[in-house]
């Protein structure tokens, strides 16, 4: 891999109140500059969480420059090359690209209408399959082969062999994880994501292709860890921020011509979505106006009816979320609402990885050899590994409907799978 060029801008120094100076310099400042990377400056790092905690403004450009921090520091305490270190900061820098408006909020429907997800999209923005290229131009310009650093952002389904690089960005505590718990805990203003990041940092090792701990680290693994699953069900899975996030996704999926009319909607910022959404009219203007002005739909009672049917059985309107629109508006038929008022969040049975295999999957060097202390039952590992929500599907109606559809979904449970 040659030495990257300097930019002609030389090198900038950015203050981040997470992680304090981050110095961009080379390919990195050029790749800052471009189209596709300034579009972060848009989206919101976590959605519609703003509505329930007002600080909660920063976005997926401040989280991307944070990741390559934290990345390169690891890095660095790893001992790694020169190149092996240019790959991994660059990969770090570039793994949101392929984000849609308001991030992780319309994952579901960028499967169903692109059959794929945001990282399959960072991958093509870097090998210049789609867009402008410009990233793809800068990376070859400065000697970074694109598709080395594609792998990173969105590794293979049977990676050849388990890498350190690898690791760094997707392993059970990664730079990424390190970066977007500390950042959203700060402008949230929820305290559960302060973990000790210079703890984890100093104490990180490369062992075998495998990225593990010093044992004097391993308090300081268990509060990364039960921070991770406290912040997911006090904020990425609150109740409100998904009543919000479940509208938006509505307001998408009843536009006209849905699906192939949203495939433009992944490339938009959170304004482009808000102003194009808007200006479809009928439901989705609807959805937004409520979005906007805070008329939120409520979560109705009635849980004991729907934790009643197996979740196989609820799990196949995640395949076909087509039926589970249907579903929808079959509840608010029964309940003499207009279609669109009822809403069925299954996002309790999304996939979010295994919690209890990333445990397993960290190792601490104790007395010059690695093992695996977290793969055995405990304490820790049942607080870490608990649902983020108590209910794995949540219905969600207009205010001015929720006492009908509550009464529907509580006595005539006929149409529930």
């Amino acid at each position: 891999m040659a030495r990257r060029p300097a930019s002609p801008g030389g090198h900038k120094s950015i203050f981040d109140p997470v992680h304090g100076t981050v110095l961009l310099e080379g390919a990195i400042l050029d790749l800052v500059g471009t189209k596709a990377f300034q579009r972060l400056w848009g989206i919101r790092q976590t959605g519609f969480a703003h509505l329930v905690f007002p600080g909660a403004n920063h976005t997926r450009l401040e989280h991307s420059l944070g990741t390559y921090s934290v990345a390169g520091r690891v890095a660095e305490r790893l001992g790694l090359g020169e190149e092996d270190q240019h790959l991994v900061r660059t990969a770090a820098l570039l793994h949101d690209l392929g984000h849609g408006p308001f991030s992780h909020t319309f994952d579901g429907p960028m499967v169903e209408v692109l059959g794929h997800g945001h990282e399959a999209r960072s991958r093509a923005a870097i090998l210049g399959t789609t867009g402008d290229g410009e990233v793809t131009r800068i990376l070859d310009a400065a000697g970074i082969p694109p598709r080395p650093v594609a792998d990173l952002v969105d590794p293979p389904a049977r990676p050849r062999r388990r890498s350190v690089l690898g690791e760094i960005l997707h392993g059970a505590v990664d730079a990424d994880r390190i970066d977007y718990l500390q950042r959203d805990a700060h402008y949230t203003g929820v305290a559960h994501g302060a973990i000790d990041a210079a703890r984890l940092l100093d104490t990180m090792r490369a062992s075998n292709g495998r990225l593990v701990f010093a044992d004097k680290g391993r308090s300081a693994v268990e509060g990364f860890l039960v921070g991770r699953a406290l912040m997911y069900s006090t904020v990425y899975y609150h109740k409100t921020v998904r009543a919000a996030e479940m509208m938006a996704q509505a307001a998408l999926e009843r536009l006209p011509g849905y699906p192939e009319s949203a495939r433009v909607a992944f490339d938009w910022t959170d304004g482009d979505w808000m102003h194009n959404v808007r200006a479809a009219g009928g439901l989705s203007e609807k959805l937004v106006e409520g979005l906007t002005s805070r008329r939120l739909y409520k979560r109705v009672p009635g849980r004991r009816t729907l934790a009643s049917a197996p979740r196989k059985a609820w799990r196949r309107y995640l395949e076909r979320p087509a039926e589970r629109r249907h579903l929808e508006d079959e509840v608010a038929a029964r309940a003499h609402a207009p279609a669109g008022s009822v809403l069925i969040d299954l996002a309790g049975l999304v996939p979010r990885g295994d919690p209890a295999q990333d445990w397993g999957e960290i190792g601490l060097v104790q007395d010059r050899k690695v093992t695996y202390p977290f793969r055995r039952p405990s304490l820790w590992l049942l607080l870490a590994t608990r649902p983020p929500s108590d209910w794995a599907v949540s219905v969600y109606a207009a205010a001015r409907y929720r006492a009908s559809v509550e009464r529907v979904v509580s006595r005539d449970a006929s149409f529930l799978p």
